[in-house]
């Protein structure tokens, strides 16, 4: 079975996951593991990853009006998994409130419009991609069949992963956010998922200016919630920036 489609404006060139099926992740009966050990080491599955990759990144937005239905219906599944009433055709800014998926990453914690998010799931192996020395881009995952991009927002926001915080005891915790922009996936490991936060715009203060650079940059302002401070990101700049750093 294949998986992992690329779009592209007039084709649809699907990926053969057969490290799902005959590989280390299935049966086991590829006669090339006899050469490589594993499929990380074969030059099939490499080929694999730098297609997904290099495939292009606005092809979505061209078939948008063909996939605007999908895109509903994953957003009423992302909000039932999330513990959200399925919305009915009122959006967030007819209520006048928005919603956040509240996580933590090291000692800092961000949140995420439910909009983008598509989601929860474990923590599930990473595989590392050949000759890729942006620390951003961990590699690729598998989700539910899929090949995803998995990346590290405590990379890009700069944030000390190193330090033993309060939270260190907590970090079993542990959960994969898969998120979407225009039609892109990205899979996000944390450190800790708290829940969503019901937000009014008149509640978002303004990024402290002693925050880090990269992380005031990723942010559309800061909310107070449960006695914490919460860094609302902005979907748009933290996705446009994980552009970058696949190229």
């Amino acid at each position: 079975m294949a998986h992992g489609a690329i779009e592209s404006t007039d084709v649809v060139t699907r990926i053969d996951d057969c490290w799902n099926r005959i590989g280390t992740r299935g049966d086991g009966s590829c006669p090339k593991l006899a050469e490589h050990s594993r499929c990380l080491n074969c030059p099939v599955f490499e080929q694999a990853a730098a297609r997904l990759l290099d495939r292009p990144r606005g092809a979505a937005e061209q078939v948008e009006s063909a996939t605007a239905m999908a895109d509903a219906l994953s957003r009423q599944r992302a909000a039932v998994t999330l513990g959200e009433p399925a919305s009915n055709g009122a959006t967030a800014s007819s209520a006048a409130t928005q919603s956040a998926l509240v996580f933590r990453i090291a000692d800092e914690w961000l949140a995420l419009p439910t909009t983008a998010l598509r989601q929860i799931d474990d923590i599930r192996p990473i595989h590392s991609l050949p000759h890729r020395r942006n620390r951003v881009v961990l590699g690729l995952v598998n989700i539910r069949g899929a090949l995803t991009v998995a990346a590290s927002l405590g990379e890009l926001l700069h944030l000390d992963r190193t330090a033993s915080g309060k939270y260190a005891a907590s970090n079993s915790y542990a959960r994969m956010l898969v998120a979407a922009h225009r039609g892109e996936p990205m899979a996000f490991p944390v450190d800790e998922v708290e829940g969503v936060m019901r937000f009014s715009l008149s509640s978002l203060l303004p990024v402290p200016t002693t925050l880090a650079h990269a992380s005031a940059s990723h942010a559309r302002g800061v909310l107070a919630w449960r006695e914490r401070t919460v860094g609302l990101l902005d979907t748009d700049r933290v996705f446009e920036s994980l552009a970058r750093s696949l190229r």
